[in-house]
């Protein structure tokens, strides 16, 4: 009878060490892409929002909603999205989530700004709880913030549906809510992601394009509206 041919343990001991090996470097390479896919499609995301508000602006007298007392901005934005994807409820749209954020029960994964500043030089600003013309913005479109990121924390609230109390803290109008902020109080903590993406977050700008903006560059300049 001839010899079988096969494995020695020594051979088999290589070639499992070569692939340990192999998976030691592609695993770290394939969650890196995963991560740079998720922060694509969360742009791309925010991008659609923008494309709603603009909608929205043109069809209101050139007004923007914003956050607060006012009710939910993101209702406000149903109209002028895809009728057939979201039925008339916020919580079908998928654009309001952002695959990155781990809680999967979070229905918005967004903050909008309400902040507004009493002059150039304000420190701190205040919060505007009614719509905003479109005009009243005096900072160039491009650099100023409409919405970005919203922070995943203890002290931040998980909004599963619109009866949700805190579902008015989907909104920015205070340096304490800044991504370099440290503080996790539930009303003035943080309230702008800090690493949601490579250590920063997507911003959509008043002239309604997206993009990113790390959080050591991130500054309240960004949100003023003078």
């Amino acid at each position: 009878m001839k010899d079988k041919k096969g494995f020695t343990l020594i051979e088999l001991l290589v070639i499992i060490a070569v692939i340990a090996m192999l998976l030691s470097v592609l695993l770290p390479a394939l969650k890196k892409a995963k991560k740079c896919a998720e922060m694509i499609i969360c742009r791309s995301n925010v991008r659609q929002i923008g494309l709603a508000a603009n909608f929205y602006a043109e069809a209101n007298n050139s007004y923007l909603p914003r956050g607060g007392a006012f009710g939910t901005w993101f209702k406000c934005f149903l109209p002028y999205l895809e009728e057939e994807s979201n039925k008339g409820d916020y919580r079908n749209v998928k654009i309001y989530r952002c695959p990155s954020f781990r809680d999967k029960r979070q229905t918005v994964c967004f903050v909008v700004s309400s902040w507004t500043f009493d002059s150039k030089s304000d420190p701190q600003g205040h919060e505007v709880t009614q719509p905003t013309k479109y005009e009243t913005f005096k900072r160039p479109p491009l650099s100023t913030v409409y919405l970005t990121d919203n922070e995943e924390g203890s002290w931040r609230p998980i909004i599963e549906q619109e009866g949700d109390p805190d579902i008015l803290r989907l909104d920015v109008w205070n340096p304490g809510h800044l991504p370099s902020s440290t503080s996790e109080n539930i009303t003035y903590g943080r309230r702008v992601a800090r690493d949601r993406h490579r250590q920063g977050a997507n911003y959509l700008f008043l002239d309604w394009h997206a993009e990113y903006i790390a959080t050591e560059d991130m500054n309240i300049n960004y949100w003023r509206d003078k």
